[in-house]
């Protein structure tokens, strides 16, 4: 006699599955591998069979490449995609480092336009570069997450550099919040931090 569970079948929707590593096809792994290395990000292994991983600075996902991992054509990947907090100071970074970068741009009332956008709004700028097989990766500038993007009872931030970013852009709308209140804010931390939070997760941002 078969036993019948009363349990219901665990929903996917439930189930953690966490992007951990993307594919790139290269055609001289010693070349990609100097390339990446230049961009900063973090060398993670070298395996027997020839294969790199690489992690960019803040992210939860790296970039593989070598020992036939793919049959993808060398430059083939076109729709690679890294977020930052401040694309100014990263173009600023590339140029130092000696990356040559692609048209920098903008999406405004108008429609595209050349540079980083003036007022700095969220998911409007962009840039990209290419390396030496032509792979492409694109950067956009994200301060403030879209509503449902991000858990609102969640914050976390993936580097140094990202908490220091969003508590400048706290700090200048705390600013702002003490103008038209009158008077300094002896409870900033707390305004500081649900600030912070909201702008992170999408949620209303307090005044």
């Amino acid at each position: 006699m078969t036993e019948q569970k009363n349990s219901q079948p665990r929903s996917l929707a439930s189930v953690d599955m966490k992007l951990e590593v993307v594919v790139i096809p290269v055609s001289d792994v010693g070349r990609a591998t100097g390339f990446y290395q230049s961009l900063g990000w973090r060398k993670d292994t070298t395996q027997s069979s020839g294969v790199m991983q690489f992690t960019p600075h803040g992210s939860g996902c790296s970039v593989q490449f070598g020992g036939n991992r793919t049959t993808a054509a060398p430059g083939s990947v076109q729709g690679l995609w890294l977020i930052v907090s401040d694309l100014q100071a990263t173009l600023e970074q590339m140029a130092a480092a000696g990356i040559t970068m692609n048209e920098v741009y903008h999406v405004g009332a108008n429609g595209k336009a050349s540079g980083v956008d003036p007022e700095r709004h969220s998911y409007r700028s962009f840039a990209s570069f290419q390396d030496p097989d032509g792979n492409r990766w694109m950067m956009q500038e994200v301060t403030a997450r879209l509503p449902g993007r991000l858990d609102p009872n969640v914050s976390t931030f993936g580097s140094a550099s990202d908490l220091a970013s969003a508590l400048r852009r706290a700090e200048a709308a705390h600013g702002e919040h003490e103008k038209r209140s009158g008077g300094r804010d002896d409870n900033w931390p707390d305004w500081y931090a649900a600030y912070m939070v909201a702008e992170q997760s999408g949620t209303k941002l307090p005044t």
